[in-house]
This record gives C-alpha cells, sequence and structure tokens, in this order.
C-alpha cells in the first residue's frame, strides 16, 4: 500500500536524517509506473516525478563515494582489485540488502499492478529506489550529508574486506575453472535487453562450446556477465561439463 508523504518521517529515522524538502523523498521513493495510474499533482502544485532522474544522479554520486573511499582504505592494492570490490559493494544485491534494512520496500510509491508483480520485493526497483535516495539527499542537504548516510550503510561493509581473494571476479575465477577442464574459454552474449535506453536491463549468458551454462540479469552488461559467472560457481554447474582427456 502506497504510503502518503505525512508517514515518511519514519523513515527518515531509519536513516538519521530529516528532509528539508519532503517532496525530494517523495520523488525518490516513486516509481514511474505510479505516475501512469495516479495522475496526481505534487505537493507544490506541479505534477510528481518519477524517481529516475534522481537515480540516475545518486548513481555517479555512489560510484565516486565508493572509489574514493575503498581508494583511500586500500593503499597498497592494484586498480584491478580496487574494482572487484567496487563491483561488490555497488552491485545490485548490495544495494537491495541496503534497501531492505532501510524498509524502502514499504515506502515506495507504484500502481497497484507492479505492487500485485511483488514490486516492492523486486530487487532492481530496490536498488534503484536506494540510489535515487542518494540523489536526493544531495541536492536537500549537500556532499556531507550524503555521505554520511554513505558511511553509516557502507562502513560496516568495507570493514569486513580482509581477505581480497574472496573480491576475485567471478569471470576469471570460472575461467580458471573452465579451462582447467580442458575447454576453451567461456564466451558471453546477450540473451536479451527491455527497458528505455538510459535504464535497460540486461540478461547476459555464459557459453562453454556453444552450451548455455547460466544466465545473469542486471542494468549494466559487465555486472550481468559477473552474476552468469557467479551463478555458475555457486550452482556447480560445471559439473555438467565432461572433463576432456
Amino acid at each position: 500500500m502506497n504510503q502518503p508523504i505525512e508517514n515518511l518521517q519514519k523513515l527518515e529515522q531509519e536513516m538519521g536524517l530529516e528532509f528539508k524538502d519532503k517532496n525530494l523523498l517523495e520523488q525518490a521513493l516513486t516509481h514511474r509506473s505510479y505516475l501512469n495510474e495516479a495522475k496526481i499533482p505534487g505537493r507544490t502544485g506541479k505534477s510528481l516525478q518519477s524517481n529516475e532522474r534522481l537515480e540516475f544522479l545518486g548513481d555517479s554520486i555512489l560510484s565516486f563515494w565508493v572509489s574514493a573511499n575503498i581508494f583511500t582504505k586500500f593503499p597498497g592494492f592494484p586498480e584491478g582489485k580496487l574494482t572487484f570490490i567496487r563491483t561488490y559493494l555497488v552491485k545490485t544485491e548490495t544495494l537491495t540488502s541496503l534497501a531492505q534494512g532501510l524498509s524502502l520496500g514499504d515506502f515506495m510509491l507504484m500502481s497497484k499492478g507492479e505492487e500485485t508483480g511483488a514490486g516492492r520485493a523486486n530487487p532492481a526497483l530496490l536498488a534503484n529506489t536506494f540510489e535515487a535516495v542518494i540523489g536526493a539527499i544531495y541536492i536537500d542537504q549537500g556532499i556531507e550529508a550524503v555521505s554520511k548516510f554513505l558511511a553509516r550503510q557502507f562502513n560496516p561493509l568495507i570493514e569486513k574486506i580482509t581477505n581480497i581473494e574472496a573480491f576475485r571476479d567471478s569471470k576469471s575465477l570460472l575461467q580458471e575453472q573452465i579451462q582447467a577442464k580442458g575447454y576453451p574459454s567461456p564466451v558471453y552474449r546477450q540473451i536479451s535487453a527491455f527497458g528505455p535506453d538510459h535504464q535497460k536491463t540486461f540478461t547476459m549468458g555464459v557459453y562453454v562450446n556453444e552450451k548455455l551454462l547460466a544466465e545473469g540479469t542486471s542494468h549494466s552488461k559487465q555486472e550481468a556477465e559477473e552474476l552468469a559467472a557467479q551463478r555458475a560457481l555457486n550452482e556447480h554447474l560445471l559439473e555438467n561439463l565432461p572433463k576432456i582427456k
């Protein structure tokens, strides 16, 4: 059930801040499906907007903040390892978990159809909304407030990073295991893509000897490939490949 703007105080308490402009927080929580169905005016008299622009801004801020912080935190790590860590911290699964910790799904504004289709638990929608909230905080209160918010969310995760080998990318690990079986390197291909140009969702497949091994879905092709490789490893799908003598 969609929450009225007056009920957002609980969410602000969860985030540890208070918005000067409540409309910004409301916009950050607004999925475009809600606009198509509700057609209601915003609290300022203007049409209520979706969170897509704020998500665009929040995504850039998040990438910068994470990059700057792990650059400082791990001075001895080369670029490749820092990239692996950043990918882990900003991937959909991580952002979804953080969004769930704030109960963002309870406050998202969406159409009845989207809600009926488990939209409040949709990982992509939760991750997108989390990024939109970041953008809204920046517009409302500036970079210092954003930094404090992100520190509360991500520092516990960053502090747990002790074994860099755990952050080796799944694609490299999968390739090593596939080649150990005598097969050529895996090939990644796009299976499908849907959504608007600025917010496409890609499904990528990892193939071995023209056989589809696993699929991964994300807003970036690179992460979708990583998720496909991760699934192949986690579900031990390589066991389906006979060892070449």
